[in-house]
């Protein structure tokens, strides 16, 4: 144990310190010198606004709260032992690992703070909402896609990295000493390498990177157990994917494998085939419709298990970090470090309909595009109705003569809207199946009215089972505006699904190579549909188990959605040949807003407001917990309103 201590004294001194603080500067610069000279003045003009805004709302914290609140009751005694050099020393009721607090102290020693008091150890998470900034924009600059403007790429990720540390669920805790910012940014460190692993045209990762990984991983479970889902699940399984694509295992085609549309189909081993090759089925996920999805985790499923010690030597590293944490869990007994009793894991499926709504409600600028489209068909849907005397639904039959089991695989799997339409009527049966079922509300949501989930749950879902059920469709509504603004944002562009059903007899000749690449390689902004797949697996992951509902649980699932929203610009709408003619003055706004996403500027604002709102209310708007009698509660301490 006193090796320990001692290790822990080493590592936190100032010249270990400096050293390792002058690695991760240099490795920061070198980033930012692949970005131009303008990109550079953008990016320094957006973060001297965001840590102004920070440091503003911090001193205003520290003038009204000086003490303590809430958890930093826990946090900040805590770091102040660990100043102490007590490092065996640990309270009970936190749950958390202490990367918090050997980082804030890391920090403190090497600015030259030694006091480690509530202020100093606020400010701590002022420099890391600022990280938290650098790096994403970090994982939008690495990102691949079809941004047809470079001007609009830089501009739409220097801005969405901006606007990332404003989201107001995070950013409100860089005035207190929470460990959800640290904890966020150490995960877009981890995102931003990832990014640039499988990015990367130089083949697979040397052992270097993959130590780097490993030590990014460790650090972001240092911070909070369930940052596993991210480091582990979810940029494991993207790695997986680039792998199982990788072009170090090149399709060979061969005579013996023959795709004949002529006699009904193709046989039945000739697309797994392909899928063992490296062509897996993953298209854009605007491009795709339900059956897509399908397809895509078929393909993946097929070619991991051909090519499984491929995919295993490519994310090893974050094997390790896996294997760590069941270690961790094995010694620890359990996730939790503290008060196990109140964070008992369950099985809750209604967090994933609470997290479309607050998606929807923070994100609402972003979903400007659909607006539009809407408003346009709805538009044309009264033109055409005008002008034919009423609706038509159309349908298409085919003359080809094919065996009833395939006419049935093409009438369903070939007919978009009508299976998107089955699976939004299953999402509401599976909504209204889990509101009756597994609807838990856990008693720190009823007790604690500091929260706004406490005000959320009391005007909505504790109203009664009328209006809980009521809800679900709302909860669809809101899923559907999230999963289509990842879509390009000109819109669904849907290609033929399943390509062993849609290709004609003229294609006999091509090769099967050629019209896959035109399917998976197709110039898009839309996240690929495995991406988006993955994401969706691992966000049910982090949420599932937990029995309290709290914004803060959404941080993350809403970054990562956030990360892959592909950017808009003014030819999105008008589309290029109307943006060639018109007025000087409408021609100005086109060239404008085609550099730039006119949504990233309104969702500044809108977050802005929040912000200030609730920074308001928790400054200006203190009370009292009072008992029936009206004595006070709590020791007469003041309570604030937050998230």
């Amino acid at each position: 144990m006193e090796l320990l201590t001692e290790a822990l004294d080493l590592v936190l001194s100032q010249k270990f310190l400096l050293l390792a603080s002058s690695g991760v500067v240099a490795v920061a610069l070198g980033r930012l010198c692949e970005l131009n000279a303008n990109v550079l003045v953008k990016f320094g003009l957006f973060n001297s606004i965001l840590v102004s805004f920070a440091f503003i709302w911090l001193s205003y914290v520290n003038a009204s709260v000086p003490s303590p609140y809430l958890d930093e009751f826990f946090h900040i005694p805590q770091t102040q032992v660990y100043c102490q050099g007590k490092y065996l020393q640990w309270d009970d009721k936190i749950t958390t690992p202490p990367g918090l607090y050997l980082a804030a102290i890391a920090w403190a020693r090497l600015v030259g703070k030694t006091d480690c008091s509530a202020q100093t150890l606020r400010q701590f998470n002022v420099v890391a909402i600022f990280w938290t900034s650098l790096f994403a924009t970090f994982c939008h600059s690495t990102c691949k896609g079809g941004i047809r403007s470079s001007a609009l790429k830089s501009n739409f990720a220097l801005h969405s990295g901006l606007n990332i540390a404003l989201f107001p669920v995070l950013f409100f805790f860089s005035g207190l000493f929470y460990t959800d910012v640290l904890s966020t940014c150490i995960v877009l460190a981890a995102y931003s390498n990832h990014s640039a692993r499988v990015s990367s045209k130089s083949g697979p990762p040397d052992f270097l990177n993959d130590l780097y990984t490993i030590a990014l991983g460790v650090c972001a479970l240092c911070m909070r157990q369930t940052n596993v889902f991210w480091v582990v699940v979810y940029m494991g399984g993207i790695e997986a994917v680039a792998a199982l694509k990788d072009p170090a295992l090149p399709p060979k085609y061969t005579p013996g494998h023959v795709y004949d549309p002529s006699v009904g189909g193709a046989e039945p081993e000739f697309f797994p085939w392909r899928y063992t090759q490296g062509e897996v089925y993953d298209p854009p996920v605007g491009d795709a419709w339900p059956g897509d999805l399908v397809l895509c985790v078929l393909s993946l499923a097929c070619a991991a298990w051909w090519n499984l010690s491929t995919m295993l030597r490519r994310i090893y590293p974050h094997i390790i970090t896996l294997s760590l944490f069941v270690a961790f869990v094995v010694w620890n007994r359990g996730v939790v470090l503290g008060d196990k009793s109140n964070h008992v894991a369950t099985l809750h499926a209604a967090q994933m309909l609470y997290i479309w709504p607050l998606f929807a409600f923070f994100s609402a600028p972003l979903f400007l595009p659909q607006v539009i489209r809407c408003l346009d068909a709805a538009c044309h849907l009264v033109a055409k109705s005008s002008a034919s005397g009423g609706f038509h639904l159309g349908s298409s039959r085919h003359s080809e003569k094919k065996e009833a089991a395939l006419k049935v695989f093409n009438a369903i799997f070939s007919n978009g809207p009508l299976l998107s339409a089955l699976v939004v009527a299953a999402c509401l049966v599976v909504g209204l199946a889990i509101v009756h079922f597994n609807t838990i509300i856990h008693p720190f949501t009823l007790a604690d009215n500091r929260h706004y989930m406490f005000y959320v749950f009391r005007y909505s879902i504790l109203r009664g089972s009328v209006v809980r059920h009521a809800l679900v469709p709302v909860y669809v509504f809101c899923g559907w505006l999230s999963w289509s603004a990842l879509y390009d944002c000109k819109g669904p562009k849907p290609a033929s699904n399943v390509p062993r059903i849609t290709i004609s007899a003229e294609d006999k000749a091509e090769s099967f190579a050629d019209r896959f690449a035109s399917l998976n390689d197709e110039v898009s902004q839309s996240p690929s549909t495995s991406n988006v797949i993955i994401l969706l697996l691992t966000t049910a992951m982090s949420l599932m188990t937990a029995p309290l509902v709290e914004p803060r649980y959404f941080i993350l699932p809403w970054v990562f959605w956030r990360l892959l929203v592909p950017a808009w610009s003014m030819d999105d709408l008008f589309g290029t040949q109307q943006t060639a003619t018109g007025k000087p003055s409408s021609i100005l706004l086109v060239r404008v807003f085609n550099r730039y996403d006119i949504r990233l500027v309104l969702e500044s604002i809108w977050f802005l407001l929040i912000n200030v709102a609730t920074m308001y209310i928790f400054l200006t708007r203190p009370f009292y917990w009072k008992a029936e009698n009206g004595t006070l509660l709590d020791g007469g301490n003041v309570q604030r309103f937050m998230w």
